[in-house]
């Protein structure tokens, strides 16, 4: 593991020479189509040995092996230029679409808005020369590189905003668990990311797969949809490393512009596990494909009622939201009412600050649900900090062994969650109280006393909203007062 992280690390400070390539983002950009072709192409050797009369979809003399693997092989200007102007040019135009060339269809969703930041063609080999070190051929190096791909993915959190495509490893193992996808289940994060969810789910599925038959059911049982380039290619990597074959059910677009009548029964999915940008505006028009009474455009809000149009009955669901979204009013309320309506939302659970740091601060909560019975109860669960734990950072994240409290907890929902009690952590609100609270689902732990807040955030949140409150009830004097006076 040593060696393939110093491989990676002397990439980033080769990159870091050129003058093309602009921070973290960009070096993980640059680093991952070259990372996305030599796995592909190490894929295509496999399958080459296995498959009879297997062609691949990409011209040959743009093929890894031919212009990269080769260390005597073009560098310089001459490099530079069959990158942009041949390879880059190749790739974003080969024919075909998921059905009839996938592979293809993947390689072009891929490159579709690539970019080479790299300026000088003698580093660029370099780099190339570096990648040519790992082999994707030897399994154990593979898995070692899985862990580092892994790695590469968390950097993310410290490259700006990309930081919001990656959930913690942590957080997406617990709800996969909880949500338990089965072999034959088809699983769906429509803001995929970096594939977090996805490579979990398939992981997970993984274990009860026991011949060839069922693999061939688990390569076609994940879909997804990821808007912005870079967590796009990462994602289809990803799942390639993964042993996903042709991830060509991973689309790059945006799930919320098509409207939600277009979406019929062939596009629902049995489980739905996501992490929808927090904060997020969709642009003008988007919020048009949805039904009136639900129009907004907030995108955590819209991917709320997509993900409960897009289950089966019975279909099952997990996903992060916001603590706004919870007590928020207005549309957020009429979203809610109907989502406690159609579904039974059997548990939240409540994640402490930092979770996502340094991305964001925002608290954040875990909302299981299930389609096709109203809700009767809410459980909460208040995740704790471990001991001697005051806050998650980039040193410090959440562990997985941390939610083996909430999994000896979790009961099961056939029997309607009997075996749960309430607790210091846990606690069960009903139908009926969030009702009269107008579908507000902060619903505070009746169990904690109540502790008196010294986060500069949250205090400077009270006094901008007690501001408001102040403003709105001179507004209010000061339309009667002039009222008054007109009438005298």
């Amino acid at each position: 593991m040593s060696n393939l992280s110093s491989v990676i690390k002397s990439i980033q400070d080769i990159m870091r020479q050129d003058s093309g390539v602009d921070g973290d983002a960009q070096r993980i950009s640059q680093l991952t189509w070259l990372l996305f072709l030599k796995v592909f192409d190490a894929l295509e050797e496999e399958l080459e040995l296995t498959r009879d009369h297997y062609t691949s979809p990409i011209p040959d003399e743009m093929r890894w092996r031919q212009w990269a693997a080769n260390a005597e092989g073009i560098t310089g200007d001459e490099l530079l230029d069959f990158v942009d102007n041949q390879l880059f040019a190749t790739l974003k135009n080969l024919p075909g679409d998921a059905k009839r060339n996938p592979r293809g269809f993947v390689v072009r969703g891929v490159f579709e808005d690539a970019y080479n930041y790299m300026k000088s063609g003698h580093l660029l080999r370099q780099v190339i020369t570096k990648l040519n070190a790992i082999d994707f051929n030897r399994q154990a190096e593979r898995h070692q590189f899985n862990d580092l791909y892994e790695k590469i993915l968390k950097d993310l959190q410290s490259a700006g905003n990309a930081g919001e495509f990656y959930t913690p490893r942590a957080v997406t193992q617990f709800m996969v668990d909880m949500v338990n996808p089965r072999l034959g289940e088809v699983v769906l994060d429509p803001a995929t990311g970096t594939g977090g969810f996805l490579v979990c789910a398939i992981e997970h599925m993984r274990k009860q797969v026991n011949n060839t038959e069922q693999e061939a059911v688990l390569q076609t049982s994940i879909r997804g949809v990821e808007k912005k380039q870079l967590p796009h290619m990462l994602c289809v990597t990803n799942l390639m490393l993964h042993g996903v074959e042709v991830p060509s059910l991973i689309e790059h677009g945006n799930t919320l512009s098509r409207p939600l009548r277009e979406y019929g029964v062939a596009d629902r999915v049995d489980v739905v596990l996501t992490n929808p940008p927090f904060g997020g505006i969709e642009e003008a028009g988007i919020e048009q494909g949805f039904p009136a009474d639900v129009r907004t455009k907030e995108t955590a809000d819209l991917f709320l009622v997509l993900i409960k149009h897009l289950l089966k009955i019975n279909g099952r669901a997990a996903l992060v939201l916001p603590d706004g979204t919870l007590f928020g009013e207005g549309v957020k309320s009429r979203i809610k009412e109907q989502l406690l309506a159609e579904c039974n939302l059997h548990t939240i659970v409540r994640l402490p600050n930092g979770v996502f740091a340094p991305y964001t601060g925002i608290k954040t909560n875990l909302l299981f649900f299930t389609k096709g019975q109203p809700t009767q109860n809410v459980w909460y669960y208040e995740h704790p900090y471990p001991a001697g734990v005051k806050n998650y950072n980039k040193t410090k994240p959440i562990r997985i062994e941390e939610f083996d409290v909430e999994k000896a907890w979790w009961g099961s929902e056939a029997d309607g969650f009997a075996s749960r009690v309430e607790n210091e952590q846990a606690w069960k609100v009903s139908i009926e109280t969030i009702k009269a609270a107008n579908y507000n689902l902060d619903q505070k732990n009746p169990h904690a006393a109540d502790v008196i807040s010294h986060d500069p955030d949250l205090l400077l949140a009270d006094y901008a909203r007690q501001q408001g409150e102040a403003q709105s009830l001179r507004d209010q004097l000061k339309e009667i007062l002039e009222k008054s006076l007109a009438g005298a």
